[in-house]
């Protein structure tokens, strides 16, 4: 097996990983996709692994009940650094002006990786290597909102909803509503924020220090 083979089909599990060991709540496993600098970027949250892992705990111990599931990669290689792009959907289930209701937003995932030392106990990086998440920046495309009960529908303030980006509208006027500030400046399928993300992986590939979180 060539070294980018392998390489390819370790990113490829680490992916899945993510998504599996997330969805399953098994945060000690989850930790370990992550090193200790990485960021997840999302509508509802925004800040360190850490930080995500405790704003899901807390959530999910409040009902909020979000998953994912994965389509194929693309996965781009350069020396110990990688841009792995996955398609996906992200369905959260809760009421929306009191009617039950599943909204699916389909996008692509937008990781930041990188093949370090694995650190000793003592901190320092050690000879084994592997990869983990640097930075992971979601991309919505489009999604819907769809009654759970055959026959009811909630009345949207339409005001509201068109405030929100169009790739996560319907995301965002749920997740608003349920109390968390949404980020208004997602990447989408077109736009700058797309564009700008598409540049910096492009940086990042080139060796470039990683400038994103804003």
């Amino acid at each position: 097996m060539s070294p980018e083979l392998r390489d390819k089909l370790e990113i490829r599990e680490l992916v899945e990983n993510w998504v599996l060991w997330r969805d399953a709540c098994l945060w000690d496993k989850f930790r370990t996709v992550w090193w200790d600098d990485g960021v997840m970027m999302a509508t509802w949250t925004q800040g360190t692994a850490d930080e995500f892992i405790a704003m899901s705990k807390a959530g999910f111990d409040n009902g909020v009940r979000i998953v994912h599931f994965y389509g194929g990669s693309t996965i781009e290689i350069e020396g110990n650094r990688a841009v792995v792009q996955t398609k996906m959907t992200i369905s959260q289930r809760a009421l929306v002006e009191g009617v039950l209701v599943d909204v699916v937003c389909t996008g692509r995932m937008y990781d930041f990786l990188e093949k370090r030392g694995i650190p000793k106990k003592n901190g320092e990086p050690g000879k084994k290597m592997k990869w983990g998440y640097v930075l992971r920046q979601p991309i919505y495309e489009k999604d819907r909102m769809d009654p759970v009960m055959p026959g009811t529908w909630p009345i949207l303030d339409l005001a509201k909803l068109a405030t929100f980006p169009e790739g996560y509208r319907y995301l965002a006027y749920l997740q608003s509503g349920i109390g968390y500030p949404v980020k208004m400046d997602c990447p989408g399928l077109t736009g700058p924020e797309v564009e700008r993300l598409y540049a910096t992986g492009a940086a990042w590939l080139a060796g470039e220090e990683l400038d994103w979180v804003k």
